[in-house]
C-alpha cells in the first residue's frame, strides 16, 4: 500500500531526540544518502506489492487467503514491532540497528524473490516486516542525531521528498517489472539498494544513542502484541474457508483477543511500556488516533482491491494499474506544504472533518466506476482521493504531537504510525473476508440467473476463493469461455464495488470523529 503518512508522521519522533555532537557537512550528506536509500527500499516494496498481487496469485495458484497473508505478514510485524524498533535504536545504537534492519530486509527480500511456494514467501514477508520495523524509525533517528535543530527541518524535508518520489515511482516501476519480467524482480532489486546503504552506514555514519534511554525494552509487550494480532488476523482470514462458527476460525480469533487483552494489562503495569496508555487520557490524542484507524483502514482496503479491479475486471496491464496511482501521490506531494498551513489558519477540527469527507467522496467515485468506468475515471477518482488525504494528513500529524507534552512527541508520533499500520492489517483481514463472501454469493446469483452448461458452472466454481482466478478466457473468447469470463469478472466487480462503498462509510465515520475535536479559538491560536 502507498502510505501517505509514513514520512510526515515520523517527523515528530525527531523532535524528541537528544542533541548529538555536530557532524561534518560530508557526514550529514552521507547520512541522508544512506537513510534515503533504506527508506526507498521499504516504501517502494510496500507500494509495489499490491500491484503484483494478481500476478503472484496466478503464478503460485494461491487462494485469496494466501494473498491477504502476503500483505498482512509484513504489516503484522511492522505494526507490532515498530515501537520496539525505535526504542531499540535509542538503547543499542541507531547506526547499529539501522544496519541490522536494512540487512534483515535485504535478505528477506532475496528469499521472497527466490521462494518456490507460498509458505516460504509469506514467512519471508514477515521477516521483511521485522526489518522494516527497525530501519524506518532508525532512518529518522539517524537524521535527528546528525543534524542540529536549525538544519533538521530541511534534512527531513529532503528525506520526505525522496520518499514521496519513491512512493510515486514504485507502483509504476512495479507494474513495468511485472509486465516485462516477473513479480519476483520487485523483491530481487531490493538488495541492490540495500548493499550501498549498509556500506555507507558502516563507513560514513557515526554511531549515536539516547543517553536518556533507560530501563529494559518491552519485549513482553511486543510478544503479546504480535501473537494477539496474529491470532485475530488468522481467525478473520480463515473464516471464509472454514465458516464463521468453525472452531478452526473461532479458536485463533478468541485467543488473539485474549492475548491483546493481556498486552493491554502488561502495558498498564510495565515500568517502560512500548504503548504508554496514559497518553490516551487526552481526548484529542484518542480522537485523532480513532480517526487515523478509520481513515487508514478505508485507504488500505481500497488500495488492496483496486489493482484487482484494474487488472482482473478491466484487463489493464500491471503498468497501467501502477500509473493509475500517480495522481494520488503527485497531489499529496505538491499540496502537502499547503495542507500543513491549514492547522494554523483553521485549527484541526475543520480540516479533519472536510479532508476525510472528501476522501469518502473519492471512495464513492471508485465504487461507481469499478464495473464500467473508463481509465480516465479512475484517474479522476484517485485525484479526489488524493486531495482528501492531503487535507487530512498534515493536520492529523501535527494534532497528534500537539496533544501530548513535548517530551512525549516522539512516542506519540510512533503510536500514530503504529495505529495506521494496525488499520491496514485489520482492513486487509476483515475486508478480504467480506469481499470473498460477497464474491462467492455474486457467483451463486449469476449461476442461478443463467442456466448455463455444466462447463460454465465448472469454470465459475473453480474461481471461488481466488480474487485473481484464471478468467476462463478473455472477453473475446467464444461460447463457454466467454460466458464464464463474464460471470467471474462481473461478480468480482460487484464485490469490489461493495468494498469501496464500505471504505467510503469508514471515511465518513472518520469525518464524524473529527467533529469531536475542539473548535479553533476565534483568535486563531
Amino acid at each position: 500500500m502507498i502510505n501517505p503518512k509514513a514520512a510526515p508522521c515520523d517527523e515528530g519522533a525527531i523532535r524528541s531526540i537528544a542533541a548529538a555532537a555536530p557532524c561534518t557537512v560530508s557526514t550529514k550528506s552521507w547520512v541522508l544518502v544512506a537513510t534515503i536509500l533504506a527508506s526507498t527500499i521499504a516504501y517502494v516494496d510496500e507500494s509495489v506489492v499490491n500491484i503484483a498481487l494478481p500476478a503472484i496469485e496466478r503464478d503460485l495458484a494461491a487462494s485469496a487467503a494466501v494473498v491477504q497473508w502476503l500483505v498482512n505478514a509484513y504489516t503484522l510485524c511492522l505494526a507490532a514491532l515498530l515501537l520496539i524498533g525505535g526504542a531499540a535504536a535509542d538503547h543499542f545504537g541507531r547506526r547499529k540497528m539501522f544496519i541490522v534492519g536494512v540487512s534483515i530486509f535485504a535478505v528477506a527480500s532475496l528469499c521472497c524473490g527466490l521462494s518456490l511456494n507460498v509458505a516460504v514467501l509469506i514467512l519471508a514477508r514477515a521477516i521483511q516486516g521485522f526489518g522494516a520495523a527497525l530501519l524506518v524509525p532508525c532512518s529518522l533517528a539517524l537524521i535527528g542525531a546528525s543534524f542540529d535543530e536549525a538544519e533538521r527541518g530541511r534534512a527531513i524535508g529532503t528525506w520526505a521528498g525522496f520518499s514521496a518520489i519513491a512512493a510515486a515511482v514504485g507502483p509504476i516501476l512495479g507494474g513495468w517489472i511485472v509486465d516485462h519480467f516477473s513479480w519476483r524482480w520487485i523483491f530481487l532489486i531490493n538488495p541492490l539498494l540495500a548493499l550501498p546503504a549498509i556500506w555507507i552506514a558502516i563507513a560514513h555514519v557515526p554511531e549515536s544513542v539516547d543517553p536518556q534511554a533507560t530501563g529494559r525494552l518491552d519485549w513482553r509487550g511486543g510478544f503479546f502484541a504480535l501473537t494477539g494480532l496474529a491470532g485475530v488476523c488468522f481467525g478473520l482470514i480463515a473464516a471464509p474457508d472454514f465458516g464463521w462458527t468453525d472452531a478452526r476460525a473461532l479458536a485463533p480469533l478468541g485467543c488473539g483477543v485474549v492475548l491483546l487483552g493481556v498486552f493491554l494489562w502488561v502495558e498498564r503495569h510495565s515500568a517502560a511500556p512500548m504503548l504508554p496508555l496514559e497518553l490516551f487520557g487526552s481526548r484529542t490524542f484518542s480522537v485523532v488516533n480513532l480517526l487515523t484507524l478509520l481513515l487508514y483502514a478505508a485507504l488500505a482496503a481500497a488500495f488492496f482491491f483496486l489493482p484487482f479491479a484494474l487488472i482482473q475486471v478491466h484487463g489493464y496491464t500491471a503498468l497501467l494499474a501502477g500509473i493509475a496511482f500517480l495522481p494520488f501521490t503527485v497531489i499529496m506531494a505538491l499540496l502537502s506544504r499547503w495542507s500543513g498551513g491549514l492547522l494554523d489558519r483553521l485549527g484541526a477540527r475543520l480540516p479533519l472533518v472536510v479532508g476525510p469527507a472528501i476522501t469518502a467522496l473519492g471512495f464513492g467515485l471508485l465504487a461507481a466506476i469499478v464495473a464500467n468506468g473508463a481509465y480516465w475515471a479512475f484517474l479522476a477518482a484517485l485525484s479526489v482521493l488524493g486531495l482528501g488525504m492531503t487535507i487530512s494528513v498534515a493536520p492529523l500529524t501535527t494534532t497528534v504531537m500537539n496533544a501530548v507534552p513535548s517530551d512525549k512527541m516522539g512516542v506519540a508520533s510512533a503510536i500514530n504510525n503504529a495505529v495506521a499500520a494496525l488499520a491496514s492489517l485489520l482492513a486487509v483481514a476483515i475486508f478480504g473476508a467480506v469481499a470473498l463472501g460477497l464474491y462467492d454469493r455474486a457467483l451463486d446469483r449469476a449461476l442461478a440467473q443463467n442456466s448455463g452448461s455444466a462447463e460454465v458452472t465448472q469454470a465459475v466454481t473453480a474461481a471461488r476463493g481466488k480474487f485473481a482466478a484464471a478468467s476462463a478466457g478473455g472477453a473475446g473468447a467464444g461460447g463457454v469461455q466467454a460466458e464464464a469470463h463474464r460471470i467471474i469478472t462481473t461478480s468480482l466487480a460487484q464485490s469490489i464495488e461493495d468494498i469501496m462503498w464500505l471504505a467510503a462509510a469508514l471515511a465518513l465515520a472518520a469525518a464524524a470523529s473529527g467533529t469531536l475535536l475542539p473548535r479553533a479559538r476565534s483568535d486563531g491560536s
